[in-house]
């Protein structure tokens, strides 16, 4: 009897009119939305098409054209082939300083990270507050006692001084307990305790618990710390440009590709077609990591931010 009821009430004209309104109102929204995602992907991928249009053109200026004239492999091969241009050196450079810098700032970070979450002290919150603190200037206001310090190294150490990788990876690394420590801690603290207190009840120490236990667990916040510090060190130009001396060979690709734009003051004329060639296959390391770390990227962007 109430089927009925409700199958009658179903075919009222007011309830086909309102159904017919609440259809035309979801479909409206989900055009607007549609539509809002397809500008948003046109706008971010317009540049990079760009890039790419550029860098195959064959010519040495911007197109401006969604599609160049002609297809051309001349600007990567000037990169390659080309006297004076040491690209491959600028990929290699940025790479090992990359890796190298990525992999120190997550082993101190975690280290950090580690003390500040599991071990109770004298001074730690003003020790974190202290970190934080120190991430709110910016590292350029540094600059000159940087570049103080690492001629008194020079000096003495040459191996590892202004002109060598290991100067911008000293400097990239003596930042790394700032905001890589308060991300991963964020993480250790939602680890439960006991897993380090059954731990201990089985005699582990403190380093057996952090290797064996903590850094397994945290496997997604470290992998979010490590992309941001190779993408950050990769793009990174004033103090690479100060710290690797003026030989080409020693440079990343940040101040490497930056002689293509030199307006004609210095070795090269304006290059945006080498420049954007360069820039392009720069990307592929980028894209590498985040294809390979991807799995652990989502989990990792929120890890810590709520407790539980």
């Amino acid at each position: 009897m109430s089927n009925k009821v409700v199958t009658t009430a179903q075919q009222t004209p007011e309830y086909i009119a309102a159904q017919k309104i609440q259809t035309a109102k979801r479909r409206r929204i989900a055009f607007f939305r549609h539509t809002t995602v397809i500008a948003i992907v046109i706008l971010v991928l317009l540049p990079v098409w760009f890039v790419i249009a550029t860098a195959f053109s064959g010519q040495e200026s911007l197109i401006s054209e969604l599609m160049p004239e002609e297809w051309s492999f001349s600007n990567i091969n000037a990169l390659f082939n080309e006297k004076g241009i040491h690209y491959t050196s600028w990929v290699k450079n940025s790479v090992i300083i990359g890796g190298v810098t990525a992999t120190i700032n997550v082993l101190i970070g975690g280290f950090g990270a580690y003390a500040f979450s599991r071990l109770r002290f004298r001074g730690r919150r003003g020790t974190l507050l202290s970190l934080l603190m120190v991430q709110v200037f910016p590292s350029f206001l540094a600059l000159t006692a940087i570049f103080y310090i690492m001629t008194f190294i020079t000096d003495y150490f040459p191996t590892i001084g202004i002109g060598t990788p290991w100067a911008v990876i000293i400097v990239y690394t003596g930042g790394a307990l700032g905001i890589n420590a308060w991300l991963i801690k964020g993480f250790f603290d939602t680890l439960p305790k006991e897993l380090d207190e059954s731990a201990m009840i089985d005699g582990a120490n403190h380093s057996q618990i952090f290797f064996r236990i903590i850094l397994p667990l945290a496997l997604p916040a470290l992998a979010v710390v490590f992309m941001l510090s190779f993408i950050g060190t990769l793009n990174d130009f004033v103090l690479a440009k100060i710290l690797l001396g003026s030989e080409s060979e020693n440079h990343t690709l940040a101040v490497g590709l930056a002689q293509f734009m030199a307006g004609g003051a210095g070795d090269y004329d304006t290059r945006w077609g080498a420049f954007a060639a360069g820039a392009f296959i720069a990307s592929v390391p980028v894209v590498i990591i985040f294809i390979s770390l991807q799995r652990f990227i989502v989990s990792g962007l929120t890890a810590g931010s709520v407790k539980g």
